[in-house]
């Protein structure tokens, strides 16, 4: 049986014995490079189903990225109409993008994709980038087809997110406007979150031991598929994380950012990290 095969088989195993009767939604926000990926593969060895087409893997990301195609199609093309970019640190690109997301299309177009993969699965877990931009409809949205959003968000230093975006997107972008773009995402993504369901979580817990960090955001969340989740479906997250993989600098050596935006970052940082 092939990885994927296995994952399938493991997920619905996990869903089949957990007594649940309730359906939920995760959705997992975060900078590019902060964990969201691990994290979330995590939440779908465990029981959760990530809607397909599901992005295949790269050299960028070996694991996968346990994102659904559909939804970084459709976050893509409400940021081109609103002229967002994902990692934009204009504070305006918010209100931006907030008024795209108001309009009754789009809206429809979310509900029914929802109706639509709620018929397939009873737990779903969202996870993109460009998911932050877009909260507040994905709430809106979830609370219409009677599923309140439970929200989980990644942490990485900053540094190391720099660090791996450099790595893995190359140079088109630099180091300034990446660190004002995860300054900026960060902090509208807290703002969002507030008044529902929300867990923070740090990589680099997930990576010295995954049980610890994913059992208290499944305390905090409510999310009998994690409590519940049978053996296999353990092992399988056992075998998936991989500490080797995170090979990103934690400092700001040999960055060229104004110490003011350092210093911001890093109070910002300090702040977001006592939510996890």
């Amino acid at each position: 049986m092939g990885s994927s095969e296995g994952q399938e088989a493991t997920a619905a195993a996990a869903r089949d014995a957990a007594p649940v009767a309730e359906r939920s939604l995760v959705l997992v926000a975060g900078s590019g490079r902060s964990g969201t990926s691990l994290f979330t593969g995590i939440l779908q060895r465990l029981g959760y189903h990530v809607p397909k087409p599901e992005v295949t893997a790269d050299v960028t990301n070996p694991r996968g990225f346990a994102e659904s195609q559909w939804v970084i199609d459709f976050h893509t093309r409400l940021l081109r109409r609103a002229n967002v970019q994902v990692s934009d640190a204009r504070p305006g690109a918010w209100a931006l993008a907030a008024n795209v997301a108001l309009e009754d299309d789009v809206r429809q177009e979310l509900r029914s994709w929802l109706d639509e993969q709620f018929r397939q699965a009873d737990h779903l877990v969202i996870k993109d980038p460009r998911l932050s931009w877009f909260l507040p409809l994905w709430r809106r949205c979830g609370e219409d087809a009677g599923v309140a959003p439970r929200f989980a968000t990644v942490l990485r230093h900053p540094a190391a997110v720099i660090d791996s975006k450099q790595r893995s997107y190359g140079k088109w972008q630099g180091d300034v406007d990446r660190t004002a773009g995860w300054l900026n995402q960060v902090l509208f993504t807290e703002r969002a979150t507030r008044g529902g369901p929300r867990a923070f979580v740090r990589y680099q817990d997930l990576l010295d031991d995954w049980t610890q960090p994913v059992a208290r955001v499944g305390d905090l969340l409510g999310l009998a598929v994690v409590r519940d989740a049978p053996a296999p479906a353990i092992v399988q997250v056992h075998e998936f994380v991989d500490r080797s993989l995170s090979r990103s600098r934690t400092t700001w050596d040999d960055f060229e950012i104004p110490a003011g935006l350092r210093d911001q970052a890093d109070e910002v940082w300090t702040l977001i990290s006592r939510l996890a």
